[in-house]
């Protein structure tokens, strides 16, 4: 077979998707046997899709709290029934109905469901509440195999689009704090940024959003060049947490002792201890108390 048609992913790859460290994935595959990835023709790793979709499924569990050695030699059924017997059921009937659509296939009707929500509840609500129990659900439901990546990935996009949307008729009133809005390098979620950003704009701060997946010197310089009072970084649950905090210690180190650093997602669910200095704002609702409270510390700060 020639290597170009390997079926696989390299290592780095397997790395982003499942959040998993190319160090562990390399000592799995020594003291449990998995993953076995297949070998090109210069000795490269390639990790094929069932494989990917397993080890997503490891880190999932990971994230519960259980060990390596109890889930990595379990197959993707077992895998799929203790998760069913760790997360709890999506609850709801909103929820129910959302899978129902992106197991349909709907785009449009996704849409209609969410822009109906989000009428319903009110911008602040729809993001801190409806939104953060249909991101739950969803990722019950992948995790239980009821829906795939590509349904999971479509439900993102959809939810995307209506916060866009909705933060566009927002009044832009421009207050303080500034904040410039951010991921770490292999942090390639966006949406979480974007729930942020729409609470934050709800609440008259102004927000310099720069995407995902930016070098820390990088986020050091933006905060300068924008005369930013806050720095704030999402971690989505793919996030390897020990590289999450490394990060944000880096960058507490690097910043001005003036720059507030918050954090926030579930890939920081798991840290016991953040780095001095950093405010891990959990669960997003928190994010108002803490906007109030910078400005309460600052009485006649200019808008």
């Amino acid at each position: 077979m020639n290597d170009n048609n390997l079926p696989g992913l390299p290592i780095g790859a397997v790395e982003r998707e499942t959040g998993l460290s190319k160090d562990v994935l390399r000592v799995w595959e020594r003291r449990y046997g998995f993953p076995s990835p297949l070998r090109a023709g210069n000795g490269d790793r390639l990790y094929p899709p069932e494989q990917v979709d397993r080890l997503r499924l490891v880190k999932r569990l990971l994230d519960q709290g259980l060990r390596p050695n109890r889930v990595v030699r379990l197959e993707t059924r077992q895998l799929q029934q203790l998760l069913a017997e760790q997360l709890p059921d999506p609850g709801p009937e909103t929820e129910h109905t959302l899978l129902e659509l992106l197991q349909e296939g709907r785009p449009q009707a996704i849409a209609h469901h969410l822009q109906h929500q989000l009428a319903t509840d009110g911008v602040q609500r729809f993001v801190t509440g409806t939104l953060v129990r249909s991101n739950q659900a969803v990722g019950m439901a992948w995790a239980r195999g009821r829906i795939t990546i590509f349904q999971e990935h479509l439900y993102s996009e959809q939810v995307q689009n209506v916060l866009r949307q909705a933060m566009s008729v927002l009044p832009q009133r421009q207050e303080r704090p500034r904040v410039v809005l951010t991921t770490l390098p292999g942090e390639i979620h966006s949406l979480g940024l974007l729930m942020v950003q729409a609470v934050l704009l709800l609440h008259g701060a102004e927000v310099r959003s720069f995407g995902t997946q930016m070098p820390v010197t990088e986020v050091v310089a933006a905060v300068r060049r924008h005369q930013a009072d806050v720095a704030a970084l999402s971690f989505s649950a793919a996030f390897p947490a020990t590289q999450a905090v490394e990060g944000l210690a880096a960058l507490r180190d690097l910043l001005p002792a003036t720059v507030g650093l918050w954090a926030g997602g579930a890939g920081l669910r798991s840290v016991r201890q953040p780095p001095e200095g950093v405010d891990v704002i959990d669960p997003l609702e928190q994010l108002v108390e803490r906007l109030q409270r910078w400005r309460s510390a600052r009485p006649g700060y200019p808008g």
